[in-house]
């Protein structure tokens, strides 16, 4: 099992937009989404929340080092409707990344299950056996300098699946302290960030689009 050093930033929460029912802020590289299992890890994008926001409902998660987009729930109403528009693969997700090496085509998908590579957790790992299915699109913004700049577009929700999808292909996402290696892992930060998420309102039932700018 890999060791991690937790060690929260200490910034302001980030809210993108609030209303009765829903709440979305800008996650942190860095800040853990829910409290960790083990002391010393208290700290999380939900306990700060539930200081400003008394009752706020986890609805999804991002992985600790991914900045972005996390969306929560007011009451128990919308929380349910939330998950199902997570589980019915309603919601849209648009990540941006930045990757090690040319990724090439253009554009592309990867459609590769993934499962727990126990004697390393907390990686994954590509499972054609066990894995649960994983699909990720990609789409190549700009290339140089050794790196691409991607939007990745999860079609699926599992842990690590960009992350685990890029290096399947070879270009692990820059300063990924789990899966990148070498010239790749000498960054400050994970190059991961989610940057817009659409889905249905729990109230109105309208389609809303929120986005949150890439910090890099």
């Amino acid at each position: 099992m890999m060791e991690f050093t937790y060690s929260p930033p200490d910034v302001p929460l980030r809210i993108v937009y609030e209303d009765r029912a829903i709440l979305v802020a800008d996650k942190p590289s860095g800040l853990l989404s829910v409290p960790g299992k083990t002391e010393g890890r208290a700290d999380c994008l939900e306990t700060r929340l539930r200081r400003a926001y008394p009752g706020t409902l986890l609805v999804h998660r991002l992985d600790c080092d991914t900045s972005g987009l996390m969306i929560f729930a007011r009451n128990k109403a919308a929380q349910g409707f939330l998950g199902q528009e997570f589980e019915q693969r309603r919601a849209k997700k648009t990540y941006v990344a930045r990757v090690f090496g040319d990724l090439q085509p253009d554009s592309g998908r990867v459609d590769l299950p993934i499962g727990v590579d126990w004697p390393n957790r907390p990686r994954q790992m590509v499972d054609a056996l066990n894995g649960r299915a994983a699909v990720t699109d990609w789409v190549v913004l700009a290339r140089g300098g050794g790196e691409s700049r991607v939007h990745l577009f999860p079609l699926t929700g599992r842990s690590h699946q960009l992350r685990v999808h890029m290096l399947s292909l070879g270009h692990a996402i820059l300063g990924d302290p789990i899966y990148a290696t070498g010239q790749a892992a000498a960054f400050p930060r994970l190059m991961l960030h989610a940057q817009s998420l659409s889905l249905h309102h729990p109230d109105s039932g309208d389609w809303m689009t929120f986005t949150a700018p890439c910090p890099f």
